[in-house]
Order: structure tokens, then C-alpha cells, then sequence
């Protein structure tokens, strides 16, 4: 007699990747994140590679493990994939101080993100 497992959240023609403690503020991520929202995954690919902000390499590299497992775990098919959904949370903060002038000290915040993608099937109709 064991736990009995948890339904699956997501619906069957989704599959979802997330990304923890990245070290970057939830801001500058969630602008990288607004430019794949909605997209088909070929174009969202495009727009990261070739984005100049520093953290579009990791949101690529995960946008690709999404689509890997909506291949390989669900049997989606990869060309029409939709990304429905990329939500950027707070993660940690480091805290550091610096030495200021008259023995002061300054906070110095150093912020960590999570990050989600869901994709999905589309329909052949829906383009």
C-alpha cells in the first residue's frame, strides 16, 4: 500500500520545463520571457538566438528541453508547438554589503528567478 501518484496538471497536449535559481532579477528575465510568449516554438527559437540580452542562452536552452519532452515523454508533435505560457517567479536573494565611507556599509541585493515554460499542440487550423 503505497501513496497513490497525483494527477497530472497539465493537460495531455502539454508539456512544461522549468528553470530554478537562476542568478538574474525576475525583471530583465521577464523581459526576455515577453518576447517568446504566444509564439510557435521555431520563431521563439529565432528570437532567442539571436536576442542580446545574457540570459536568452539559458531561456533557449530551456525552451528546448520543453520541446524535448513534449516529444519524447507526451508524443507531441514538435512543429506545432505553441509556447501558452512563460511565467517568471523570485527565487532566492543573496545579501552583501559594501564598505562605504565613515564605516558604513551599503546592502547590496543579488537576486535569483525561476522560470516556467508550458507548450502546447496546436490544432491544424489554429495558426
Amino acid at each position: 500500500m503505497g501513496k497513490k501518484s497525483t494527477p497530472r496538471r497539465l493537460a495531455d497536449n502539454e508539456a512544461k520545463a522549468e528553470l530554478r535559481n537562476v542568478r538574474i532579477s525576475p525583471i530583465k528575465l521577464n523581459l526576455v520571457a515577453a518576447l517568446i510568449r504566444g509564439l510557435k516554438v521555431d520563431k521563439a527559437l529565432a528570437n532567442l538566438t539571436f536576442s542580446k540580452k545574457r540570459i536568452s542562452t539559458d531561456v533557449k536552452k530551456l525552451l528546448e528541453s520543453a520541446v524535448a519532452n513534449a516529444e519524447n515523454n507526451h508524443g507531441l508533435d514538435v512543429d506545432s508547438l505553441v509556447i501558452v505560457e512563460a511565467s517568471v517567479g523570485k527565487g532566492m536573494v543573496m545579501k552583501r554589503f559594501r564598505a562605504r565611507a565613515k564605516g558604513r556599509g551599503a546592502k547590496i541585493l543579488k537576486p535569483f528567478s525561476n522560470m516556467r515554460i508550458v507548450v502546447r499542440e496546436a490544432e491544424e487550423g489554429a495558426e
